[in-house]
């Protein structure tokens, strides 16, 4: 995946606490432009609250959450709007509308955001929908089709408006691992193609490593470092090590390295 050096979100001193649980601590993180940036951690260490902060969904009490330098903060609802139409998201459990056959799910953002004619919206959906092998389910329920392509039909849908970035909240969540296989394989292709920035949240490790830029480990409300897979399995940080012993095992041989040892 192509690297640049422009930032596309950049999170600064970021702290939020609800009643009086602080879950943010002074949270920094920098997602470079066209990159993919997996965020790990432990259930419960803020992995969720600190993507609906990116996502505009909620405000830090102090610092900044920047999207290509705009404090999102900052913002009036217009021009939050504005700067979601550059967003794609995934959710956990993808969303689906059940009252709504597949087309008209894939359809919905770009209704609802732009003043395509319905032959320009057909073209969209039905380009999307080929990129994730979906032929022949447009007049579909949501209920009628497996879970690797319900997450599918929710990724077409993340990309429909050709967003500059999508983010993906425990994307293989539910699907076993052919399946999860298979979406992985999906992002890859699709951002290959599309070059847009993504940011993951997931727990699939170490699987989720091999569509990383970067990753990042947030534990006790910040976090601890963000670096290449590779940096990360090898780290001596204290709090990224049991991460990974806890995640792998005690003993993890790089797949660079020839030779591993104690």
């Amino acid at each position: 995946m192509e690297e640049t050096n422009n930032i596309a979100i950049e999170l600064i001193d970021v702290e939020r606490s609800f009643g009086t649980q602080q879950v943010l601590k002074k949270v920094n993180l920098i997602v470079e432009e066209g990159t993919t940036t997996v965020i790990v951690g432990p259930s419960g260490q803020g992995k969720s609250v600190m993507l609906k902060h990116m996502l505009g969904l909620l405000r830090p009490d102090r610092g900044k959450v920047l999207v290509y330098g705009q404090d999102l903060a900052r913002l009036r609802k217009k021009q939050l709007d504005e700067v979601r139409k550059d967003y794609g998201v995934l959710f956990q459990n993808v969303a689906l509308f059940d009252s709504m056959n597949i087309f008209d799910n894939v359809a919905l953002p770009l209704r609802e955001r732009t003043d395509f004619g319905e032959d320009e919206i057909r073209a969209c959906v039905e380009e999307k929908l080929a990129l994730m092998d979906l032929d022949g389910v447009n007049e579909k329920y949501p209920a009628q089709l497996s879970g690797g392509m319900k997450k599918r039909v929710g990724l077409a849908r993340a990309l429909v408006m050709n967003p500059r970035i999508v983010f993906f909240d425990e994307p293989t969540t539910g699907l076993d691992v052919s399946r999860s296989n298979e979406i992985y394989r999906l992002f890859h292709q699709t951002q290959a193609r599309l070059k847009y920035t993504a940011v993951i949240v997931s727990h699939d490790v170490p699987k989720i490593f091999k569509l990383a830029d970067r990753v990042a480990l947030i534990a006790n409300g910040v976090i601890e470092d963000s670096m290449t897979p590779e940096q990360f399995q090898l780290s001596e940080d204290p709090s990224i090590r049991t991460f990974v012993q806890e995640t792998m095992g005690p003993l993890y041989c790089s797949e660079k390295e020839e030779t591993c040892g104690l």
